[in-house]
């Protein structure tokens, strides 16, 4: 199997209003026909997330999450590391990125890498297109995963 070297994993629905985000990222990235990328969008459900990201050096993860209090459009970047072990309530999907990391790690699925980019969303309701501010921060989200994907180009 050939290893392909980075995957950008939009975690996300476009029908559940600052949801979208992900979906919104990853249009932008795929449009760069970036070579060796492989970007994809889930539910978020932990066999997707293996299936998007395993053989990958680097997987970029991009998730709308609900803070208290919350900034909307403030983006947070986490590491596999600092991610919670376990099964806990996860944005707007019923399981998430720690669930698929246990899953992964059990079956030798996981990237070598792991970036999670978690924008802070106004609303997860029903309903098409960001909100304002979530709708702003694209760019800066689109610019943080160019950051994440030029590392792999730079020698270790």
């Amino acid at each position: 199997m050939i290893r392909q070297r980075a995957a950008v994993v939009a975690v996300g629905n476009e029908y559940r209003s600052d949801d979208g985000i992900g979906p919104n990222v990853a249009r932008e990235i795929a449009e760069l026909d970036l070579p060796g990328v492989v970007v994809s969008v889930c539910d978020g459900e932990p066999a997707g997330l293996l299936d998007a990201w395993t053989d990958a050096d680097l997987a970029v993860v991009i998730d709308a999450v609900l803070c208290e209090p919350s900034t909307p459009g403030r983006i947070w970047r986490t590491t596999v590391d600092a991610l919670p072990e376990g099964t806990y309530p996860t944005s707007s999907h019923a399981l998430g990125i720690p669930d698929a990391l246990l899953l992964g790690r059990a079956l030798d699925r996981v990237p070598r890498e792991l970036v999670v980019l978690a924008v802070e969303a106004a609303s997860l309701d029903l309903g098409v297109g960001l909100s304002a501010p979530v709708a702003a921060a694209v760019p800066q989200a689109v610019r943080m995963v160019l950051t994440e994907l030029r590392r792999l180009d730079r020698p270790a």
